[in-house]
């Protein structure tokens, strides 16, 4: 399958879920690159090659259940424990023995708690669209189910094994390009409009995506990656993240309002629901992200930061990397 990524180098490497899939470019300190859903390495191509020019060793992983990495069968196999473990595993295979790790979306929750559990093993972390709220609360699916009020938070609709996976997988293609679309700056729902977050009574995510029309970051080749991809896979991998919120709410109850003391980078979108919903997370840093050295909201831009806004985020990623300790 053709993937445009120039002078990347593809990988496997084991892990404790059998294999992990990687691509990697240049040589330096060892960064790790790591997705969000419903995307696969591919969605750091435009940050590869530019933190390689940087002296960088940039890679980029599909996380477990996704692409080319192991697929395991169990819904409890995706829990967040797991998914920093196959962090510690890519790194540890590529013979380093500490890494700075960037996370997008659910890859900043995945990088954040890496950070947590095993700082030991990572330095520094970035997170791109999704703030870094410590462990604790309440317990996920109790506050997601209160969210929508007659409707359906997405997050709930995610929950229950088969019912998304009936929606997306027979046409793959058509229900990504939609929900790319959804929460890109240039072709997301107008403001007062029916919030593709939430699931009518009844209905289903994509009745409320917009059609016809893909978000400038996406070209075809693009959606064509990321679409054979999943058509290959199916959908309940990468899913079954979302199936193990509570899970992780218990496993991670030794680190309840624990702080990432490592030097840390934050940029969010001043587009995306999460910069609101989080806006809270957001002002408590200076408790729960104290080694935070450079933080920033880009205006106009959607959820897909690093593909909406390369030069920015490659900027950004750059100069915090360079002003990171040795």
């Amino acid at each position: 399958m053709p993937q445009t990524a120039v002078g990347v180098t593809h990988r496997l490497v084991p892990s404790p879920a059998g294999r992990i899939h990687l691509v990697e470019q240049g040589s330096g300190p060892l960064v790790l690159l790591v997705h969000g859903f419903p995307e696969s390495w591919y969605s750091w191509r435009h940050q590869l090659s530019a933190l390689a020019a940087a002296g960088y060793r940039a890679v980029a992983v599909d996380v477990r259940g996704y692409g080319r990495s192991s697929r395991p069968g169990a819904v409890d196999a995706y829990r967040m424990l797991n998914l920093v473990e196959d962090g510690v595993a890519v790194v540890h295979a590529l013979g380093e023995q500490s890494a700075v790790i960037v996370g997008h979306d659910w890859g900043a929750t995945i990088a954040a708690n890496s950070a947590l559990i095993r700082p030991d093993v990572f330095r520094a972390v970035g997170l791109l669209s999704v703030p870094y709220a410590p462990p604790g609360g309440p317990r996920p699916s109790e506050a997601f189910a209160q969210m929508g009020g007659a409707e359906e938070f997405y997050v709930s609709y995610f929950q229950h094994p088969g019912r998304a996976e009936a929606e997306i997988e027979p046409d793959v293609r058509g229900w990504l390009a939609g929900f790319y679309a959804a929460l890109s700056a240039d072709t997301m729902p107008a403001p007062g409009t029916p919030d593709p977050h939430f699931v009518s009574h009844g209905g289903r995510l994509g009745d409320r995506f917009p059609a016809g029309r893909l978000p400038s970051w996406l070209g075809e080749h693009d959606l064509d990656v990321y679409a054979a991809e999943f058509e290959r896979t199916g959908m309940a991998g990468a899913l079954a993240r979302y199936r193990n919120m509570d899970r992780d709410w218990e496993d991670l109850a030794d680190y309840n309002g624990a702080p990432i003391t490592q030097p840390s980078l934050f940029v969010g979108d001043a587009l995306d629901a999460s910069t609101a919903w989080m806006a809270d997370a957001i002002k408590a840093y200076p408790t729960t992200l104290p080694g935070l050295v450079s933080s920033h909201i880009l205006d106009g831009c959607g959820h897909w930061i690093q593909q909406e806004r390369p030069e920015e985020i490659n900027r950004f990623l750059t100069d915090w990397l360079a002003a990171l300790p040795a």
